[in-house]
């Protein structure tokens, strides 16, 4: 009997393994089309006498995240990826298609591409 239980413990540890292995990977790769922007101003923002993206690159060289404004909602934009992380510097203010993990309000980016 007690070889019974030790299986269905390992059956269960199995099981529950992976129905979490998604929340541990940061869950699904998603895309996203909206305004490049930074996140201290998100759709609003304040460098008087700028464009939308004049005033992300300052906010971004001043430290800020790029961010990405999708409706009302705004998510911080991070990754490693240096390629990607340029082609936001380009598209600062327009529209763009990002690809990426989310969690929460922030996504981790994958790819990024203009968008009409």
């Amino acid at each position: 009997m007690n070889g019974v239980y030790q299986r269905l413990r390992l059956s269960l540890a199995v099981l529950a393994l992976t129905a979490a292995t998604p929340l541990v990977a940061g869950g699904k790769v998603e895309t996203f089309i909206g305004q490049v922007s930074d996140a201290m101003c998100g759709a609003a923002h304040m460098e008087p006498g700028t464009t939308p993206a004049d005033c992300t690159r300052t906010c971004f060289s001043k430290g800020a995240k790029f961010a990405l404004v999708v409706g009302d909602k705004v998510y911080s934009l991070e990754g490693e990826n240096k390629t990607a992380l340029d082609e936001l510097g380009t598209l600062a203010g327009e529209k763009a298609k990002i690809t990426g993990t989310v969690r929460g309000d922030t996504i981790q980016v994958s790819s990024v591409a203009a968008s009409k």
